[in-house]
């Protein structure tokens, strides 16, 4: 699988609006993608989260306000995020996984991005 690439972070004020994009391989079968976030200090967390199925898991700390979506080739990622607060910035990496099912489970992607910067200042 090809690598994904993460593009669309930047510095925003609270109360902003990002959109994130990553470009990945499409999978043919069943499949998890998701973003996931680390802040400085801390350890990297899962954001939201889609299957083929287009089921989708969000963090408690960004649900009502992230929304995560595919383009109609499943080659495309987004992560639309809004009503940003400062503890929303950090680093963010898109990852993909083959099968369904433990999506938000870090430990079982192996292809990751190299990650887009996200900083919210207050």
């Amino acid at each position: 699988q090809v690598q994904p690439v993460e593009s669309g972070g930047g510095p925003v004020q609270a109360g902003g609006s990002l959109r994130l994009s990553c470009a990945t391989s499409r999978y043919n079968s069943a499949y998890c993608m998701g973003w996931f976030r680390q802040a400085p200090g801390k350890e990297r967390e899962a954001v939201a989260t889609i299957d083929s199925d287009g089921y989708t898991t969000y963090a408690d700390s960004v649900k009502g306000r992230f929304t995560i979506s595919q383009d109609n080739t499943k080659t495309t990622l987004y992560l639309q995020m809004s009503s940003l607060e400062p503890e929303d910035t950090g680093m963010y990496y898109c990852a993909a996984k083959p099968r369904k099912g433990l999506c938000a489970r870090l430990s079982l992607y192996s292809n990751w991005g190299q990650g887009t910067q996200v900083t919210v200042s207050s």
